[in-house]
């Protein structure tokens, strides 16, 4: 459904998103703190969650310093207009996951899986409409497919009666052109919102941001600083600047939006997200940018190159949930080194 006006939602995903670029380890005073910025500077929506989803904290995926629950319940004493959502990845979360969140205040459901398998989230749409969420289906690695497929994809989330549908280029891997082949066939066909999440691994979030926009999508993500997977998200503050300046309306607040950013993020942070070789890598070669920090380890580990890690992920076509294959392609590349 393309945008009937100049308004963009816009939802900030610094407290979930931004959770891979500092292994999880948000206290509950600092999600509280970026809330409570986040409310001031009228954002529609913060999304709150381990960086992998609702249940994602395990040695696999890292282990968070706070439990989802308690992130929620911190975000939620904070907002009264802000909205608080939740991501949750099939094959990661479970429906109990769900029923905390809403206990919590969780008042949209973000439903996550590959782009190529939303059947996997069926069963949870109806959950979550049950439980009164608005629901939004989240089709993720949107690189990895044609338009025409997207969109087959698309249909299906919609026919299950998500509320909109979001594509997320988890690789930062598209240019925008790609964007808009993808985003603006699903704006024309679909009945629903669309919505697009970027990464930066080649520079291009902004860029990739405006380009959905101009054809026709009406929500978008941001984090503050830009604190996410690989070189990070679209910036909220950025992204709000730059929508102002090209005739949109999101309803926040761009000094406060501002502050944020610079008073209450920077401070918690030990370096700002770059576009350094491993995630400038990620997006060349098209895997999850939550591999960064997996494929540096390895290559610490295994004394190999983490670009050869992920260039050989890259070509093995790894998606998220298949984290162990770091450590097997490690592993091969060591020996054969």
């Amino acid at each position: 459904m393309k945008r009937a006006n100049n308004y963009v939602k816009i939802i900030d995903t610094t407290c979930r998103d931004g959770m891979h670029a500092i292994a999880h380890q948000f206290s509950c005073e600092q999600v509280g703190a970026l809330a409570e910025a986040l409310e001031d500077a009228k954002v529609y929506a913060m999304e709150v969650a381990h960086g992998d989803g609702l249940g994602g904290s395990s040695l696999i995926y890292g282990i968070g310093a706070q439990t989802d629950e308690q992130w929620l319940r911190a975000a939620r004493s904070k907002l009264r207009k802000t909205k608080l959502a939740i991501l949750f990845c099939t094959g990661i979360g479970v429906s109990d996951d769900l029923r905390m969140a809403v206990d919590c205040g969780a008042q949209i459901a973000r439903l996550a899986t590959h782009c190529t398998e939303v059947n996997l989230s069926h069963q949870y749409v109806t959950i979550s409409k049950q439980l009164g969420l608005e629901v939004i289906g989240v089709m993720m690695m949107i690189h990895s497919v044609e338009p025409d497929k997207l969109l087959e994809q698309a249909k299906l989330l919609e026919s299950y009666g998500v509320d909109a549908i979001y594509c997320m280029d988890s690789a930062g891997h598209l240019l925008p052109d790609g964007v808009k082949a993808r985003m603006g066939l699903l704006a024309e066909k679909l009945m629903i919102p669309v919505g697009f999440h970027a990464h930066a691994n080649l520079g291009m979030a902004v860029a990739n941001t405006l380009a959905a926009l101009e054809v026709g999508v009406s929500m978008t993500d941001g984090t503050l600083r830009g604190l996410g997977a690989g070189a990070g998200n679209t910036p909220t503050e950025v992204i709000a600047a730059v929508l102002k300046m090209a005739g949109y309306e999101t309803g926040i607040d761009l000094y406060k939006a501002m502050d944020a950013a610079e008073d209450v993020l920077a401070p918690m942070l030990s370096r700002p997200p770059i576009i350094d070789k491993v995630a400038l890598s990620i997006g060349i070669a098209g895997v999850y940018a939550s591999f960064a920090l997996h494929a540096k380890r390895a290559a610490e580990r295994y004394k190999i190159d983490a670009r050869d890690i992920l260039m050989e992920l890259g070509r093995r076509k790894v998606v998220g949930g298949q984290e162990d294959m770091i450590i097997e392609v490690a592993c091969e590349l060591a020996n054969k080194a």
